[in-house]
């Protein structure tokens, strides 16, 4: 018996944040950010249609990039003491993962973020409050999954939550907070998005019920991500109900080692003055990823199926999947994002010489090798590597060497 859970409900389109006036209870908490949702007017405007609804309001500010695990117990406390009906968590994908992981910890003090980390192993929510999500930008797709990632900066690794529980029960996808995204950003968590899809359309737990949301969204952002990054507000519209649908299935269908490895090198080089930022890291492994994989047949099928879902042509899936390759890459050059570790600037961009020394990324490989295959997006991954495996993989990302095991 499989599962297939969603939001109860979703609302979207232009001016769906309206939706909160019909909320019903006496006090709502906001989670937000670090100030963009304030700047372009959408907290205000949810703190009104909050206070319409008849509902006290506070608002839970600051929530970083990359949330840690101090800031989950803050606002688990802060939940605590204000005791809200509702918790409404907007902006990015970073204050919906912490909201989640706050929820979790405000019904279950006793739960560890140890505890947390199990996969699947979250108790019973909905006993306190009710969880609306309003994402602002078009990539986590946190608004309809069942996944948060949460970073222990003592440790520099990101550790996903996965779990049912922490589905939102409403998600409001309004078109107009991701208007505002600015370009670099348009382009990382649009390559988020397609990682989610072509990793939820390969994974193991893939159904029928999630393969034509994975198919679809894919062929969506091939045609709507380019143009959105350069200034096309339909296409940024469009790209907003893309990764919502991605996310869809992948909530369900799972992921792969691509999060895996990117969940593990996100914050591991944080000591030389900046994160490998997800949506980057996704599309820079992505490309040797499904060239890993594809040496898994049914796997290598799949990759074809999606070539021939974006009409790259091919004659057999071998030259469908170089094809699919080829074209994820240059949509990587197209949205200026590096190909590889070696060349990551600091400030995201391709540099010669990127942030992460050689030494230092040789130094720590083996412990993100270990960590990657510990994670648990690498259960539902269509081809199981070894840690000498995973290795190997790790280092033609860095090097952007080709991928022959």
């Amino acid at each position: 018996m499989a599962r297939f859970t969603l939001p109860r409900d979703l609302y979207h389109g232009k001016g769906a944040m309206e939706a909160l006036k019909t909320f019903k209870g006496k006090k709502a908490m906001i989670c937000v950010g670090g100030g963009s949702m304030k700047k372009f007017g959408f907290l205000d405007k949810a703190i009104a249609y909050l206070k319409e609804a008849g509902m006290e309001v506070e608002l839970f500010e600051g929530i970083e990039p990359d949330p840690s695990v101090e800031t989950v117990m803050r606002g688990a406390e802060a939940m605590r003491k204000f005791e809200p009906d509702w918790i409404v968590a907007m902006g990015g994908g970073s204050p919906i993962d912490a909201a989640q992981a706050m929820c979790n910890k405000d019904e279950h003090p006793e739960c560890t973020f140890e505890d947390m980390c199990k996969v699947f192993g979250i108790p019973a929510l909905r006993n306190k409050a009710h969880f609306c999500a309003i994402s602002s930008t078009s990539g986590t797709a946190t608004e309809v999954t069942a996944f948060a990632v949460i970073t222990d900066y003592a440790k520099g690794i990101k550790y996903p939550l996965a779990d049912f529980e922490i589905t939102p029960d409403v998600a409001i996808v309004d078109p107009d907070l991701a208007e505002t995204m600015p370009k670099k950003l348009v382009a990382h968590t649009g390559m988020d998005a397609m990682t989610h899809a072509i990793e939820a359309y390969v994974s193991t737990a893939h159904c029928n019920y999630t393969d034509p949301l994975a198919l679809h969204a894919i062929r969506m952002i091939q045609s709507d991500l380019v143009p959105s990054y350069e200034g096309d507000m339909a296409k940024r519209d469009a790209m907003h109900d893309a990764q919502c649908l991605a996310g869809m299935a992948f909530s369900n269908a799972l992921l792969g080692i691509v999060h895996s490895m990117a969940h593990k090198t996100g914050a591991a080089f944080a000591e030389y003055g900046a994160h490998i930022i997800h949506g980057a890291a996704n599309a820079m492994y992505l490309p040797k990823v499904i060239a890993f994989n594809a040496k898994d047949p049914e796997a290598k099928k799949r990759y074809g199926e999606i070539a021939d879902f974006m009409q790259l042509g091919g004659a057999n899936d071998d030259e469908k999947v170089e094809l699919l390759i080829k074209h994820l890459r240059g949509m990587n050059d197209a949205l200026n994002i590096p190909q590889c570790i070696k060349h990551y600037g600091a400030d995201s961009y391709p540099c010669e010489q990127g942030f992460v020394p050689e030494d230092v990324f040789l130094a720590k490989l083996h412990d993100i090798a270990v960590n990657a295959i510990a994670d648990a997006c690498t259960g539902s991954n269509p081809r199981q590597p070894s840690v000498e495996e995973m290795e190997k993989l790790l280092k033609c990302c860095y090097y952007d060497t080709e991928v022959d095991f």
